[in-house]
């Protein structure tokens, strides 16, 4: 007899319907999967015989086979387990067949039965929600599958109070979506004193969602200033936040199915290698800029990171997806990302100090800042010079205005922002391309004048002169204004990227 169980294989952020196979044929005692498992799969056996023995099952004496199809699918991951053994319990008649085909099943085994948890739930419910079928899953995760929407899920604690539930003897209760978590409360602007021009360009930079660099010493304030930005930013919508917990799934770091309306908030050691940034690994995983997708991802001591890791953020940061390209996979993440970057202006940190800086200069500062390279420096939008906090600044009264005002005028120019590109997939301004932007970021003639004067004398290129349109075009929105005026213009243009100082 041939029995087989829905389950699925993940690629990337996409759920690949697998079927578990299972014939028992007359021959010597031995179990076999076969389909291209990997070690984890393979390691399956010995967790579904002990499982099974621990209910009080025994493996029958016969040949068993259990085929993954499709056969040239990689399959990876301890998910595979449940199905496994629901595959092999019916195969065996302890299970009826045609009751568990209605179901897609994830979980891994442990030795005494109980059911944990496994990375991938949440695509696994949206995969069965889009088939028609219900889920069985872990109990831990019934809160995080129930958030596919129109699905049955059975979150079953172990393998016995499962059997007990197919066969009508004991009733799993349906589990609930899990609980929004509260905004995260991190920095307060109010905390900052002085470096209004920073503060100004960190505004612009939320309600836009453009990309920001702050180049200034140590003990500036610019690491406080970008730990402050999620306290800034809207909160995730409905859909956002599925997508958020989607990439959180799939890594196995959305914790008790609960999912958050706060904006993801990344800030990965420079020491980062270039599969921890962009994704990758042997079993290829989802980086830090998906992590950060529609959040934030703050890299500090910018030069400090290895310089082919700064130059594999480029195509993510124009694309707003990663590619990550294996001999094994193929496998495409999400990665609309908000950088927010930092560094010193040299290696001793105190260029333009005579008090401070090193006699090197200016050629200490020319190589350092040479570390990052000319392309990706011009997908940043915003480059702020943050200048040093004296003893005088930091004994001056709390700013009049903290986050909670900011927040308020970042989340009136996004609303003007979703009215104006509804219907599209373009979120922010930062999003916006060709035709869509100029038919709303296009200056009037005065504004446009001093553009294409700034464009010859700063020989911007064709992304630099976009980038300051989309600039200018949130500037204009922060004001409340219909069109783009000069001086949106001359703003935008104040916080393109300025020659190193010699």
């Amino acid at each position: 007899m041939v029995a087989s169980v829905s389950t699925v294989a993940y690629l990337g952020l996409e759920a690949r319907a697998v079927e578990v196979q299972c014939n028992l044929v007359a021959g010597l005692p031995k179990f076999v999967v076969v389909g291209l498992p990997d070690k984890a799969v393979a390691e399956s056996r010995e967790r579904v015989r002990a499982a099974m023995a621990a209910i009080g099952l025994a493996l029958p004496p016969k040949h068993i086979v259990l085929n993954l199809s499709p056969a040239d699918l990689p399959k990876e991951g301890s998910h595979f387990d449940l199905p496994i053994a629901l595959a092999l319990l019916a195969a065996m008649g302890a299970v009826d067949a045609e009751t568990i085909a209605g179901y897609v099943v994830v979980g891994e085994l442990a030795l005494d039965g109980r059911i944990a948890p496994s990375p991938g739930v949440l695509l696994a419910a949206m995969h069965a929600a889009e088939a028609g079928k219900g889920l069985v899953c872990p109990a831990a995760q019934g809160p995080e599958a129930s958030w596919a929407g129109q699905v049955e899920v059975l979150a079953a604690p172990d393998l016995i109070s499962l059997l007990n539930h197919f066969k009508g003897n004991q009733l799993l209760p349906s589990p609930v979506p899990g609980e929004v978590d509260a905004p995260g409360q991190g920095p307060d602007l109010a905390q900052v004193k002085g470096q209004e021009t920073a503060k100004r360009a960190l505004e612009i930079a939320a309600a836009g969602g453009h990309n920001l660099l702050f180049v200034g010493p140590p003990g500036a304030g610019k690491s406080l200033m970008a730990a402050c930005l999620p306290g800034i930013l809207p909160p995730l919508e409905a859909a956002e936040a599925l997508e958020v917990s989607m990439v959180a799934s799939v890594a196995g770091t959305l914790q008790g199915g609960r999912l958050t309306r706060t904006r993801p908030f990344r800030a990965p050691h420079h020491s980062a290698s270039m599969a921890a940034l962009t994704g990758g690994g042997l079993k290829v995983k989802p980086g830090e800029v998906s992590l950060a997708h529609l959040g934030v991802l703050f890299l500090d001591e910018l030069p400090e990171f290895q310089r082919a890791v700064l130059d594999s953020l480029r195509q993510p940061l124009e694309a707003g997806v990663v590619s990550v390209a294996r001999a094994n996979a193929h496998v495409t993440f999400p990665a609309r990302v908000q950088l927010i970057a930092a560094m010193n202006p040299c290696r001793c940190g105190h260029l333009g100090d005579p008090a401070l800086a090193c006699a090197r200069a200016p050629r200490c500062a020319a190589d350092y800042q040479a570390k990052v390279s000319g392309p990706l420096l011009d997908r940043i939008d915003l480059h702020v010079e943050v200048q040093p906090v004296t003893a005088a600044d930091l004994v001056l009264p709390p700013p009049a205005e903290g986050s909670a005002e900011v927040a308020a005028r970042v989340a009136a120019a996004r609303g003007l922002q979703t009215a104006r590109y509804a219907g599209t997939a373009v979120r922010t301004n930062a999003e916006a391309d060709g035709e869509p932007l100029m038919a709303v970021a296009t200056p009037d003639d005065a504004g446009r004048k001093l553009l294409a004067q700034a464009a010859e004398a700063m020989r911007l290129s064709a992304r630099g002169y976009t980038r300051v349109l989309r600039v200018a075009r949130t500037i204009a929105d922060l004001a409340g204004a219909d069109g783009v005026g000069r001086i949106h213009v001359a703003e935008a243009l104040s916080y393109r990227r300025q020659a190193p100082r010699s």
